[in-house]
């Protein structure tokens, strides 16, 4: 062991208690010197019996186990057992395995297991306390990180038991904040303008304004303008009158139809330099002329637009009417891609899947590291095909035919310089590396070998 750890390690572990199970008191001893030092409130055990007991009992935040607790033992199967009834009792507990060199197998299997990490014996006591720290500034971290959500889930239930959100599925702060949003303009009678790309849910925002406005039972009816010719939008929205153009009959338009409702224009920006006009003019005064007529009508529609087009840039290239835009954007809602809400992809995929199938921890990291330049349209098609054409109920990466995971090997990951950098970053802790890559344990710990990577306990053990 290494005689001055405190040179290079100035953080307090004070305000932590710490268990250690083992049955040498030279060990014991070494330890609760070691950590008390550094803050630490140290607990110690001689038996796995007794480590429990003081677990059953005590606040701790993090143990450090033994392997074997009697002198003749060397299979490690009295650590295999306590780290077992440890996890099972603790779960979210951070366990530091002691092994020496003949037991690091068994070590690696138990990391993979659930294990936070493993040092060697002898251990280097600096190693050793960045090791305790980042464990126990990781736990805290991932304490904070679930009292967080569940805020979020207390405030999403909140919303949904006052306001109809139309079955809307996320987790993210940014979509609850939009989503609030929506509930409270909806009662506020002036246009809305939605704004985000392709298949991020923009619709699903309209839907939500609509079904929480004054206006719910009223008519409520939805134009993609992109999916019109130029010259027939106009007809579509405001109607033409028999004769307007040859084979014109008469008919009532969009506006007429929504009449005391709620009109839902998507693709807002492919509407003509004429249309803008009309629009502009019904949404101020509410009156319009059908197609070839005379007579001026008029309405009371609420208007909720959507574009997935920069419309500040489309006014300064003079193609989009300026007044129109202010007279639409009373309230702007601007739906975030959904690589920028990565809390919300495994959410809503589950959502997607057929009933019966469920997806692999591979598929669940294949879906979060794909950037989704087709947003939620894109997950949604990629989630029912893979119901589809998976080989078993099991979704797998290879049934998501993802372009990272199609044709991939099973063992393609990040490079050599890649998990160097992620293991340094982690300071050593395999865990916390193996989340920075988007891998498992058990994935990373395959990498490394594959690299002829080391981590610092089995060099250290290796050379004990």
């Amino acid at each position: 062991m290494s005689a001055d750890p405190r040179g290079s390690l100035e953080a307090s572990l004070t305000g932590h208690t710490i268990l250690v199970i083992d049955d040498s008191e030279a060990v014991r001893t070494a330890f609760e010197v070691l950590l008390s030092l550094h803050g630490a409130r140290v607990l110690a055990a001689d038996t796995p019996a007794a480590g429990l007991a003081l677990l059953a009992r005590e606040r701790v935040d993090l143990v450090i186990q033994d392997m074997n607790f009697r002198r003749e033992a060397t299979s490690g199967a009295e650590g295999i057992a306590l780290f077992r009834e440890i996890r099972a009792a603790r779960p979210e507990l951070p366990i530091v395995l002691l092994t020496a060199w003949t037991h690091l197998e068994t070590a690696v299997e138990l990391v993979r297991a659930g294990a936070a990490d493993y040092v060697g014996k002898p251990w280097d006591d600096a190693r050793l306390l960045t090791s305790v720290r980042n464990l126990l500034d990781l736990a805290s971290a991932r304490a904070e990180a679930e009292a967080l959500r569940a805020r979020n889930r207390e405030a999403r239930a909140s919303l949904a038991a006052r306001f109809d959100l139309k079955g809307a599925v996320y987790e993210s702060e940014a979509m609850h904040t939009l989503v609030t949003m929506a509930t409270q303009v909806a009662h506020a009678d002036v246009p809305v303008l939605i704004t985000g790309p392709n298949g991020a849910g923009k619709e699903v925002l309209a839907d939500i304004v609509q079904a929480n406005s004054e206006r719910a039972a009223q008519p409520f009816l939805k134009v993609n303008l992109a999916a019109l010719p130029n010259e027939l939008i106009e007809a579509e929205l405001f109607g033409t009158e028999a004769g307007a153009f040859t084979g014109a009959r008469a008919r009532i338009g969009r506006f007429e139809a929504a009449d005391g409702g709620t009109l839902f224009l998507d693709e807002l920006a492919t509407l003509s330099g004429s249309g803008q006009a009309k629009l502009l003019r019904a949404l101020q005064t509410g009156e319009f002329e059908r197609l070839g007529a005379n007579t001026t009508r008029r309405t009371r529609v609420r208007v909720i637009a959507a574009t997935n087009s920069n419309l500040r840039q489309a006014i300064r290239a003079g193609s989009f009417r300026e007044d129109l835009f202010y007279r639409l954007a009373v309230i702007e809602l601007e739906v975030p891609p959904l690589a920028e809400r990565r809390e919300d992809i495994l959410p809503l995929a589950r959502h997607f899947l057929e009933p019966g199938f469920e997806l692999t921890p591979e598929a669940c990291a294949a879906l979060v590291r794909h950037p989704w330049p087709g947003n939620v349209r894109e997950l949604q098609n990629v989630i029912r095909r893979a119901c589809l054409l998976a080989a078993s109920r099991a979704i797998g990466p290879e049934a998501l035919n993802l372009p990272a995971a199609a044709g991939a090997a099973p063992e393609a990951g990040p490079d050599r310089a890649a998990v160097e950098a992620a293991l340094e970053r982690a300071r050593g802790v395999i865990a916390q590396a193996a989340r920075d890559l988007g891998l498992s344990r058990q994935a990373l710990y395959r990498r490394m070998e594959k690299l002829g990577l080391k981590t610092d306990a089995s060099r250290s053990s290796a050379g004990a």
